[in-house]
């Protein structure tokens, strides 16, 4: 049990007091321990809108961390770097971040359960700070933190646009502009719950900067850098504009042009935050997955020597872009 006395203060909301005084848990995280009980301001139970004033005599525990419900599982990672308060992996396509319906087991989430034997305790569970995702099908760089100020700081940055986030991606069609932004709003599809749309009710704003790297001809590589980070926001950015992704069975189209790409040719190439303790700024690459680096060449050989016939892209009722 620890016990502080509020002094020299301005009357302050309970939490936030707490927050402050005791920064490696965050304000929700004091909420949930106020709701259980296990704060008390001068010897009795009080409320997280309790507002303390100087003289108050706060008293508070924190329950050690129990085992998370996702079990370990022997993994293998990609590591980029690694220490006490993060890690940054490359990760494959078909690996997903968290258990979910549908994949309980199997996932990212499982493999640093088993690998990171250093994990402090976020919300009180040990567990990992999944602090942004990918796609199943999308490769490339990841951040989790390992602790709840990294998790609280690294989340900090994401939301305040403090992040650099680039990807390549294999396109249909080649962009009209070599470089260009994409600006709107993406949300919910309003009949397809499981699939994204801009310009739709309730839609939040989403911002990516595209600049074509290599036309190849009825296709293209190209890189995006995004701003804000929507859920599937480059590949619906990328359709919006008729350059669907290759290998995007939920948003592209199907071609058969020699092209081998069982899932959607796009990899989070670059990730740069700053270092949530001492604030140095970090930079991480992820190298071209083998079946990405395929279906370039593909492209590549396919571009020389013939052009590749181009299609339509045509509007279903499924696809509101």
């Amino acid at each position: 049990m620890v016990e502080r006395i509020a002094e020299e203060m301005e009357p302050v909301r309970l939490d936030a007091w707490l927050a402050e005084e005791e920064p490696e848990h965050s304000r929700a995280r004091w909420q949930a321990l106020i709701k259980e009980g296990l704060v008390t301001v001068n010897g009795r139970a009080a409320k997280k809108n309790r507002h303390l004033r100087d003289g108050d005599r706060v008293a508070w525990e924190i329950p050690e961390p129990v085992e998370a419900t996702p079990q370990p599982e022997d993994i293998p990672l990609d590591i980029l770097y690694e220490d006490h308060d993060l890690i940054v992996i490359n990760k494959p396509a078909g690996l997903v971040v968290h258990p979910a319906a549908g994949n309980e087991t199997g996932t990212l989430v499982n493999a640093l359960l088993h690998h990171c034997t250093d994990l402090a305790g976020i919300g009180g569970e040990i567990r990992p700070g999944i602090v942004h995702r990918l796609d199943k099908d999308t490769s490339g760089v990841m951040v989790a933190a390992k602790n709840e100020v990294a998790l609280n700081e690294l989340s900090r940055q994401f939301r305040y646009r403090e992040t650099e986030k680039e990807y390549l991606a294999l396109v249909w069609s080649v962009p009209k502009d070599k470089r260009g932004t994409v600006r709107n709003t993406i949300g919910r599809h309003p009949i397809h719950r499981k699939k994204m749309a801009v310009n739709v009710p309730n839609g939040r704003n989403a911002v990516s900067h595209y600049e074509v790297i290599e036309p190849l001809n009825g296709a293209a590589l190209v890189r995006v850098r995004i701003e804000t980070g929507r859920t599937h926001q480059v590949r619906v950015h990328m359709a919006h504009i008729k350059t669907p992704i290759i290998g995007d069975k939920v948003y592209g189209r199907v071609r058969k042009a020699g092209i081998k790409a069982d899932r959607q040719m796009l990899h989070a190439e670059k990730l740069s935050f700053s270092h949530p303790k001492t604030n140095k700024r970090m930079r991480f690459e992820a190298p071209l997955p083998k079946d990405f680096q395929t279906a370039l060449a593909q492209l590549r050989d396919i571009s020389a020597n013939r052009e590749i016939p181009e299609e339509p892209f045509r509007k279903t009722p499924e696809e509101p872009f």
